[in-house]
């Protein structure tokens, strides 16, 4: 990495702010807060990656995953926060290629860092917040459609980022946020505890990032954020990351309110270089919410389009969208699987995709979603798995939520897939199926 200095230094500010402010007159008991958190999920795939009825790829396990975290204000506007998290698993089918047979085995994983960030609110007296180490980007920008995940390759253990952020509240309406990140392809910058997977990727390549992201509300009904970010990546990843990327993103996000209708819209485009080449991308996707308040079981639904861009093998260059930081499953758990035999794991590019989903609530604990998706390719790609045509295929998907309480949570979800002439032909359908548990406390 280029330079890994300034966030080690943001690491030492936190315990020479913990170090200093903790005297006589601060109370620990009064000032601190704990708390935590327990995840348990089964998890069934069928031919997600390989699109074929030979169990190669199938998986039956279960995911156990839990966190304790702790934060310690020291003043008003002084806040230290950290979490640790461990996620094992329990495979009841695997199978394993060196040994070409099905295995059962437990994976006892290791204990990581999720978070360890310094808040400094109201920074000498200005409208200025900071944060400053290991922290996540959950629900901040635009939806999560570019800055969402920081540790794709973990699945979801942990979403974190190593960033410096620095918030300026210019009005109640408008704020200008300046961020630096530096996300390193394994664990570079705290501790690991119980340390069984040394070599645990985090991301396909050492990455380093600095955006500026503004955030408006010019009208009682309408949201505004618009952003540049620059992204490094160096030439260590697979397929589409296989050479270093300095890629500029720009663009914009407005939700726009009025009584019962929602209009949701991104746009971006990108351009910089893919190694001796150039390379570029536009995404986008607009959507139209719908609620039914005043109808039995409070029906809600949305319809749209996303588009990302796919690269054109006519040329040289590089036209395939970059989701920078957002791979992560937000169309589909099961497809962004799918996704490792063509551009890698959860990188989402190349697709044209029309959404339909709608939501009822029978209960105020219940929901039901049931999602349509028709799906096809900007480009064509070649390979064993791919076909000569452009239709990616269909995605039905159902989940339902339910809620025993504020601290008890769960959700059954179900995705299939039928491969069109995108794949080769005889393509079988795949199959992801997983139901959940969480403890809050």
């Amino acid at each position: 990495m280029r330079s890994n200095t300034i966030f080690l230094i943001s690491v030492f500010l936190i315990c020479l702010t913990g170090h200093s402010l903790a005297d006589g007159s601060f109370k620990v008991k009064d000032n601190l807060r704990t708390g935590g958190s327990l995840r348990l999920r089964h998890e069934s795939w069928r031919n997600i990656f390989d699109l074929e009825n030979r169990t190669k790829d199938d998986r039956y396990y279960f995911r156990f995953r839990g966190s304790l975290w702790a934060g310690l204000d020291f003043t008003e506007d002084i806040n230290l926060f950290a979490k640790l998290t461990d996620e094992s698993k329990a495979y009841a089918y695997y199978y394993v290629t060196s040994k070409a047979k099905s295995t059962s085995y437990v994976n006892v994983s290791e204990i990581v860092f999720d978070s360890l960030y310094l808040d400094i609110s109201n920074l000498l007296g200005a409208p200025i917040d900071l944060r400053l180490g290991r922290q996540d980007f959950l629900g901040t920008y635009g939806e999560g459609f570019l800055i969402m995940d920081g540790t794709p390759l973990d699945g979801s253990r942990t979403y974190y980022f190593n960033a410096l952020k620095a918030s300026y509240r210019i009005n109640d309406s408008n704020t200008l946020d300046f961020v630096y990140i530096n996300n390193p392809k394994e664990e570079i910058f705290l501790p690991i505890l119980n340390d069984t997977e040394p070599n645990q990727q985090l991301n396909a390549s050492d990455e380093e990032a600095a955006f500026v992201y503004w955030k408006g509300k010019p009208l009682k009904d309408l949201d505004t954020e618009a952003y540049y970010i620059f992204k490094n990546e160096e030439s260590k990843g697979p397929r589409l990351q296989a050479h270093e990327t300095d890629l500029n993103t720009v663009g914009y996000f407005i939700r726009y309110n009025r009584d019962t209708l929602t209009l949701r819209n991104q746009l971006a485009c990108q351009f910089g270089e893919y190694g001796s080449d150039d390379r570029s991308g536009l995404g986008g996707y607009i959507f139209l919410d719908n609620e039914f308040k005043n109808v039995a079981l409070s029906p809600k639904m949305t319809g749209g389009f996303i588009y990302l861009s796919g690269d054109d093998p006519a040329t040289t260059d590089n036209e395939a969208w970059d989701p920078l930081f957002s791979r992560w499953p937000w169309m589909s758990d099961l497809y962004s699987m799918t996704y490792a035999g063509e551009s890698g794991m959860d990188y989402w590019t190349n697709l044209l995709m029309w959404r339909a989903r709608a939501e009822l609530n029978p209960t105020d604990k219940m929901k039901i979603s049931s999602f349509y998706n028709f799906m096809k390719a900007d480009e064509n790609v070649t390979g064993a798995l791919f076909g000569n045509g452009t239709t990616r295929g269909h995605l039905p998907q159902v989940r339902l939520d339910y809620s025993f309480n504020r601290n008890i949570t769960s959700y059954v979800l179900a995705e299939y897939f039928i491969p069109e002439d995108f794949y080769r032909d005889g393509s079988d359908g795949a199959l992801f199926l997983r139901t959940e548990l969480q403890f809050k406390f």
